[in-house]
């Protein structure tokens, strides 16, 4: 090789023999399934179906070899979405489960965000219903045998409009069971009302499935995302209903937490009934409408009991992640609004690095290694999507910078490293490049890593492999360097803002070390153009390195070594990674 230009596949392979293992880390590796559909093999996906036609996937599907699969892919973690019952319109009555109505369920098979009993989990996804629990509790040990660690969601803020625990252990009541419903707030109601009024149901919605008597709510409750009005609209959570945890939002949000509002316990023991069970890790949706002091409390009450439980904050208010990490006492948080909006933009190729570096200079120091960085979830488009990148390669310099930027937490969306591609309206969600949480769905690269329960890669298309692969190399390269899994960092941009042909808007470089590697990493995200250029890299960070310049040897790499600068060469949408030696 007569340049500093390494594949991938290379790259990695040649790291990877010299591998410096290190004490433990924040490098998870979370891998978000979306349990209705990940092992669904029924692909007949006629728009809103109803489980008959369109099938569902189940707890036994996620079978030892599915695991194994995961597991060589390099997960730490496995996300279970939407495992708690939720409101749906498939018909459970006969299994002494309350049926829903159909004017506040989205979709068929309903949102997994409206949950309508806490102490279950969702009938769709047993083979036998009665034994609903039972098979989520094998997949718990199932996935525990093969080493990995479980996450469910916990969902705080809200719940289903028609809410009622047909689980719930004796001596357990209802939330709203006891409220007082002629007061607006009550420190001790779980819910907030609206006197007089009675809930109207988005005009704009048009269920389905037949029913006989619209739906009736008397006084009406809150709705979910903040709504204090009695007529949401489609685009509102109008099927949930908001949580009270003490806080008087119309008189200049007052917090009623002395003593504890009767929310705040009811949500301790569910959060300990599910620890009990073995699940290790909680990702808690919209963490940031729940106040801080609830946070505070409840992980210590878990933590107290279950000291090695995991609690991970879906938030998107910069300002307030100090306030939820060391006040509440979040592990981690999404980091959605930093890291994934500076590459998107970037994928885009709108975008500019600089932007990476704000978010560095934001985050470093004191909770960089909270962060929990990703570019797909059930919230996001899919890389592949119209509405973002569109395909799948681009993703892989920008995935593989949110896993070696820093020390904190990946995350995958169950088939982004297969490159799944939403092929149009699915339901309730319509066309918007996501795949449904909504309705009942199947997805043909899913069927064929499937193949029958044996989840392998014969299936597959070469390009879904070399995808696979990608991701699997950047899985294992962050948690197996220990420069990268808990190295220190510093950042290039600004020694090489003057270089000649340096585009610091496309171009990214740092490096990662410790006291056993070093690291230099060169991101060229321009999508058309190469980029060769000589990198400066100055005398401190040798020196905070603890090497001498002159004595430096580029592992590998026969490039061209001038006084403090390293010859790059990049092909568009690239990067390379090299060792200090």
């Amino acid at each position: 090789m007569n340049k500093a230009c390494l594949t991938i596949g290379f790259l990695l392979s040649f790291l990877n023999s010299s591998m410096a293992q290190g004490n433990k880390s924040d490098k998870l590796i979370i891998y978000q399934i979306f349990t209705r559909i990940f092992s669904n093999e029924n692909t007949n996906n006629k728009f809103y179906g109803s489980l008959e036609e369109n099938g569902v996937g189940k707890f036994n599907d996620i079978n030892t070899n599915a695991l194994k699969s995961l597991k060589n892919l390099g997960v730490s973690h496995v996300w279970y979405t939407g495992i708690i019952e939720h409101a749906t319109m498939t018909d459970y009555a006969a299994f002494g489960i309350q049926k829903d109505h159909p004017q506040v369920v989205k979709g068929r098979a309903g949102s997994p965000y409206a949950i309508k009993d806490y102490y279950d989990v969702d009938p769709d996804l047993a083979e036998e219903v009665p034994n609903r629990m039972k098979e989520f509790e094998a997949l718990i040990a199932r996935t525990h045998k093969n080493d990995l660690k479980v996450i469910i969601d916990f969902v705080p803020n809200h719940l289903a409009r028609e809410y009622k625990s047909d689980a719930k252990p004796k001596g357990v009541e209802d939330f709203g069971e006891s409220d007082d419903k002629t007061k607006k707030f009550d420190r001790d109601n779980n819910f907030y009302y609206l006197a007089n009024s009675q809930f109207q149901v988005p005009q704009e919605w048009e269920t389905p499935i037949p029913f006989d008597k619209d739906y009736q709510e008397n006084p009406a409750k809150v709705t979910g995302n903040d709504v204090f009005s009695a007529e949401p609209s489609i685009n509102d959570w109008f099927e949930t209903v908001k949580l009270n945890y003490g806080v008087d939002y119309e008189n200049g949000r007052s917090g009623h937490f002395d003593p504890i509002p009767d929310t705040w316990l009811k949500m301790r023991d569910i959060l300990l009934y599910w620890s009990d069970k073995g699940v290790d890790a909680f990702r808690c949706d919209m963490a940031q409408m729940v106040p801080v002091e609830f946070w505070e409390w409840c992980i210590r009450e878990v933590k107290t009991a279950y000291p090695e439980v995991i609690f991970i904050a879906e938030i998107y208010e910069t300002a307030l992640y100090r306030d939820y990490i060391f006040k509440g006492d979040f592990d981690y948080l999404y980091d959605k609004v930093g890291l994934y909006d500076a590459l998107r933009r970037l994928m885009e190729g709108h975008g500019d690095a600089n932007d990476i570096t704000k978010v560095w200079q934001e985050e470093s120091g004191d909770f960089a290694n909270h962060m929990l960085r990703f570019l797909e979830n059930h919230d996001e488009h899919r890389i592949t999507a119209d509405q973002f990148a569109g395909k799948a390669e681009i993703g892989i310099p920008a995935m593989a910078l949110s896993a070696f930027l820093h020390d904190g937490p990946l995350m995958l969306y169950y088939g982004q490293e297969l490159g799944i591609k939403p092929s149009g309206p699915e339901g309730f969600q319509g066309d918007d490049g996501r795949n449904t949480i909504f309705d009942y769905w199947g997805l043909d690269e899913m069927t064929k890593w499937n193949n029958n329960g044996k989840w392998n890669t014969s299936k597959l298309s070469k390009e879904q492999k070399d995808l696979r692969k990608s991701y699997q190399q950047i899985n294992e390269f962050a948690t197996k360097n220990e420069a990268i899994s808990h190295g220190k960092f510093f950042d290039l941009q600004y020694f090489n803002k003057d270089n000649e042909n340096y585009n610091d808007s496309k171009v990214y470089s740092f490096l990662r070390y410790s006291e056993n590697q070093k690291l230099l990493l060169v991101f060229n995200f321009d999508l058309n153009n190469e980029c060769n250029f000589d990198l400066a890299i100055p005398e401190l960070a040798f020196d905070m390195m603890g090497l001498e310049r002159d004595r430096v040897n580029y592992k590998r790499l026969n490039a061209r070594q001038k006084t403090g600068l390293l010859n790059i060469a990049l092909k568009p949408n690239s990067y390379l990674v090299l060792e200090f030696k």
